[in-house]
Formats: C-alpha cells, sequence, structure tokens
C-alpha cells in the first residue's frame, strides 16, 4: 500500500487546483475520481466556461457566515487565475459584468489544470469509488478497486446539483462521519416554478425574454428574465433563487428604467386600452404586454388607480410552488459548516489533517463565473497548507 502526503477525493474545479497546487510544493498526492474528472468545467457557460469574474467580492457570496470567504478570495483572487490562462495561452473575452469565458472550449481549462497536476506528478486515478473512510494515525480510503493511506485527506466531491452527472451527497457523509455540522443543502441558481393558477396564466409566453429587477429577501438582481413552460428562469432569476425561501414571494420590477404609463396621468390625456397598450409595449415585449392587460386590466382611469397600476408593474409578486430542484441546478447551496473549518486553510478543526473545499463548503457563489472562483480560491488555500 502507497502512503501519500495527501488524498483528494473529487476531480472537479476545487479538486484538480488543489492537487496541483499541493504537487507543485513537492507533496506527494492522489486524486481520486469516481468518473471523469472535470465534468462540470466541460457543461459549464454553455461549453466554455466562465472561469472567473473580473468584479468579484465576498458580497458576490451566500453563507451562513458572510464573512469565511474573504482570507481565501484575498489570497487567490480572479487575476491569480487569469494569470495562470494567460500563461498557458488560452484566448479569452469579457461578456457582460465582468464574465471571463474562454474563446474556444472549456476544454481548455481542464487540460490546462490536468497537466499542470500530471506535471506536478499528482497520480490520478478515475472509475473508482470510495468504499470507506477510516482514520488511525493517517487516512485509509478504502475504494472498491484497493485500499489508499494518506497523511491528509480532501473532501472536494460537490454538492447535490446535476446527479445525472454523478452528483451525491457523499461529502457531508464524509463530514457527518466525523463529527462536523451541515448546514441545510438546497439548489441554488435554479429556475422557479409557478402555482397553478399563475402557471395557467403565463405558460405560453415560454420563451419571452425581458430585463428585470428581481427581489428575494432583500437581494436583487437586474438582469434578464425568461418565462418558460412551467415558470421563471432566467439570469435575474437564477440568482435570486439563491435567496429564495419556499412560501415567500419574489418581486419583479418589470420595467427597471422608469414610469411606463406617465403618460396617461397628464392633463388631456387620452386613457383608454390602446394607449394604455402602446405605453407598455414600448418597455415590455408585446406579448408579455398584452398578457399582462388581459391578466391585470386597470381598475379604472382615474389617475389614482394608474399609480396603483404603475407601482403593480415594478413590483409584481409571484410566489413560486417550488425550484426546478437538483436536477436544474447549478450549485448547492448550503454545505459542510464554515464555524467548523479554517478560513485560511480549510481544514477541520476537529480533525487535524481534514479538509473541505469548493461546492461542499457552505459558500455559494452568485451567477456569472463567482463559484469557479470559489472552487480556485479555497483549492489553492488548501494545497498550500497540505
Amino acid at each position: 500500500m502507497i502512503t501519500y502526503d495527501t488524498i483528494v477525493l473529487g476531480a472537479g474545479a476545487a479538486g484538480l487546483m488543489c492537487a496541483a497546487e499541493a504537487g507543485r510544493r513537492g507533496r506527494r498526492v492522489l486524486l481520486l475520481e469516481r468518473a471523469r474528472i472535470g465534468k462540470k468545467i466541460l457543461i459549464s457557460g454553455g461549453g466554455r466556461c466562465n472561469f472567473t469574474n473580473l468584479h468579484c467580492r465576498p458580497e458576490n457570496f451566500l453563507s451562513a457566515n458572510p464573512h469565511f470567504a474573504k482570507s481565501a478570495l484575498a489570497r487567490y483572487q480572479p487575476r491569480d487565475f487569469i494569470a495562470l490562462v494567460e500563461q498557458h495561452r488560452i484566448p479569452y473575452h469579457e461578456k457582460t459584468l465582468g464574465q471571463l469565458f474562454c474563446d474556444r472550449s472549456a476544454q481548455d481549462i481542464l487540460d490546462m489544470l490536468e497537466g499542470q497536476s500530471r506535471q506536478s506528478s499528482v497520480a490520478i486515478v478515475t472509475g473508482v469509488a470510495v468504499t470507506a473512510i477510516r482514520r488511525t494515525t493517517e487516512f485509509l480510503v478504502d475504494t472498491d478497486k484497493e485500499t489508499y493511506r494518506g497523511r491528509t485527506l480532501v473532501v472536494a466531491t460537490g454538492g447535490l446539483s446535476i446527479p445525472k452527472m454523478g452528483a451525491t451527497g457523499f461529502g457531508y457523509d464524509v463530514a457527518r462521519q466525523f463529527g462536523l455540522k451541515i448546514q441545510p443543502t438546497r439548489p441554488a441558481l435554479v429556475p422557479l416554478l409557478f402555482a397553478e393558477r399563475d402557471r395557467r396564466r403565463w405558460h405560453d409566453l415560454a420563451g419571452v425574454s425581458t430585463e428585470v429587477i428581481a427581489s428575494a429577501d432583500s437581494a436583487n438582481f437586474r438582469e434578464k428574465m425568461l418565462f418558460t413552460h412551467r415558470g421563471l428562469s432566467g439570469p435575474a432569476i437564477l440568482q435570486a433563487s439563491s435567496y429564495w425561501k419556499p412560501g415567500a414571494p419574489v418581486s419583479i420590477d418589470l420595467a427597471p428604467n422608469g414610469d411606463v404609463i406617465s403618460e396617461l396621468q397628464k392633463p388631456n390625456a387620452r386613457k383608454d386600452g390602446a394607449t394604455l397598450r402602446a405605453s407598455l409595449q414600448r418597455a415590455l415585449p408585446n406579448r408579455l404586454a398584452d398578457r399582462w392587460i388581459d391578466n391585470f386590466p386597470p381598475a379604472s382611469w382615474t389617475n389614482h388607480a394608474l399609480a396603483e397600476y404603475e407601482r403593480q408593474l415594478h413590483r409584481w409578486q409571484v410566489i413560486p410552488a417550488d425550484t426546478e430542484g437538483y436536477d436544474r441546478a447549478e450549485v448547492t447551496a448550503g454545505g459542510v459548516d464554515t464555524d467548523e473549518l479554517s478560513a485560511k486553510t480549510m481544514e477541520s478543526k476537529k480533525v487535524p489533517g481534514l479538509f473541505f473545499i469548493g461546492e461542499v463548503v457552505d459558500v455559494t457563489g452568485h451567477l456569472g463565473g463567482f463559484n469557479f472562483q470559489w472552487a480556485w480560491s479555497s483549492g489553492y488555500c488548501a494545497g498550500q497548507a497540505l
């Protein structure tokens, strides 16, 4: 049985970064993966990998302890990963809101990380299922093929999102085995489902998209919203979903650029359905404007009623029936409680030598490259500490 300095469980973004960093520092590293390496990297960003965000700040992350991510994000920043990308001559571009994507393919990022690991003599073993983990003076990892021994153990197994790609709660099971607390998990960055009444009202608008401000639990996001056959999606809704709690409303400003029907309140203004429709169609997609009038005709044509109509456009209250679940969630919110971990190294405070990094930890980024940055930053910090 070979003894390694460290065993990393999970060859996703965080695991690859950690293994490469530890290997670069001369550690003997074993990287174990149940399926194929970097699966989520390859599908991210429409296959082009939104690998970081230029505007990454601690405020872009959700956690029971909003301060936990600060140390890791400061120690390994977007500019550090960008430097790595440029060093490997990977062409990239910025889309909106600081989001960076590969020009060619997400495969470039995976090849870079895998290449770094192999250059650092990291042993990569795929197609193995861990059956048990034991700890004596070291960690023993039993698999369906053989047993491996490591002085330290890093859990980088991800969360519950996208189970068809092999996502499981294994990392949480390991945490519980060693007595670590878990913050309740839930799907995040996920489409929301209409209640039946709203579904009947709006489902045939599927494909209609418009810019909105979506708000949930005091968090506000100004981006596109998309109607689906079952509910609402698009960046603004995905962002708000991370903050939404069952039974609570999502508030949607359908006209974030300002007043829509103020012209109708002017003296001598023509106040009728045609004028209202024309005003709404200037601010909203035509199909949505028409449906809004059908569903919410004005109570009257008084200025008071029109002011209330305007207010409703800016504060459309939707109470979702649910989310589309882990099948459609980009990430998992919740996870290993950050109170259990060192913010500098990601090491367990209770169990020396045991580390948790990436999505398995209760740190969830906004949409737009932030979750990858957390993977790089947390993986780097653990790799430095091993």
